[in-house]
């Protein structure tokens, strides 16, 4: 690996709450504010965005703004294959979680014949269908998205039209459906579903490792068995939504916070231990939104905290 570049992706459209555009910003300055020459140290890739999307009327109701979602992951998608495959590191730092999509596409499509293992670090399961979102917002579609997972055995609403033929764009970006297998996604903190998700985990068997599980059985017990799970993976993607932390504890920074997350050193602890593995292609941290924070900035804050933790472990094991 040659080095690392950073991918910054400020498009918010496929949240339901507005502000999370600013994340990347409200974590470059709680870097300033801790003195660090981190964003100065690595080269940066700026994704044009669609946010403008915002003050557009809606078509999609089951799939708000997803025409505009679909442009903004295909350029992201774009964007990480270009830096993979030119050798180098790419670190991502989005807005909302829909950006996953564009940077999973990405990784598979710089590598088409390798195995691509993911670890969703989240509240959230993210793997919802236009069949099945009770709020149209895509931020909770990028694994469905990813697994060409339609979950028809849930559907409750009608999808035609111009969500279809979006839809099935988006399952296809880079030419590669599905990116992943079902076998191959391991959660990490999900602790807020509805049932058609909870249904999807099931059908599917795919693990969530729950924070209490964590914290009882141990943390590196339970990502060393995620990591065996994911054996056979050339690959693996991690994806840090910000609200797998305990909001009470970090702060609701984030645009769906939730109680009784993990801390930052655990989330520090568990993409460390991924990391060590040398499969990591590509890391991602979505969901800051400063506008939402209770706590200044504290929210951007603990994911600096996190990023140039991880940091130093990416430039240790890969860049010797």
């Amino acid at each position: 690996m040659n080095k690392i570049k950073i991918i910054k992706n400020r498009s918010d459209i496929g949240a339901g709450t507005r502000g999370a555009d600013m994340g990347i910003d409200a974590i470059e300055i709680a870097a300033i504010n801790a003195e660090s020459n981190y964003f100065n140290r690595y080269e940066y890739i700026d994704i044009e965005t669609r946010n403008e999307a915002v003050y557009e009327k809606q078509n999609t109701l089951y799939a708000k703004r997803i025409g505009k979602v679909l442009e903004v992951c295909t350029n992201l998608c774009n964007t990480v294959k270009s830096v993979l495959t030119e050798n180098s590191f790419p670190i991502v730092l989005s807005g909302d979680h829909s950006s996953a999509l564009g940077t999973i596409s990405g990784v598979k499509t710089a590598f088409p014949d390798k195995t691509l293992g993911v670890i969703w670090i989240d509240a959230h399961a993210d793997i919802h269908s236009p069949y099945t979102t009770p709020s149209g917002n895509v931020h909770g579609m990028p694994l469905a998205a990813a697994l060409a997972e339609d979950n028809i055995d849930r559907k409750v609403n009608e999808v035609t039209g111009e969500t279809n033929e979006n839809w099935e764009g988006m399952k296809s970006i880079g030419g590669i459906s599905p990116k992943i297998a079902h076998e191959n996604l391991v959660y990490f903190g999900v602790r807020d579903t509805e049932e058609p998700e909870e249904y999807a985990l099931s059908k599917n068997k795919i693990k969530n490792y729950m924070v209490h599980e964590v914290r009882y059985r141990g943390l590196e017990t339970c990502v060393d068995e995620a990591l065996e799970k994911l054996t056979n993976c050339d690959l693996i993607y991690i994806s840090f939504d910000v609200d797998s932390m305990d909001c009470d504890l970090i702060s609701k920074g984030t645009g769906t916070p939730v109680s009784k997350g993990f801390d930052q050193e655990e989330i520090k602890r568990i993409i460390n231990r991924i990391v060590e593995t040398k499969k990591v292609a590509c890391i991602e941290i979505v969901e800051v939104n400063p506008c939402l924070d209770n706590k200044g900035n504290a929210m951007a804050e603990a994911a600096f905290d996190v990023l140039n933790d991880f940091t130093k472990t990416i430039e240790k094991i890969n860049m010797k």
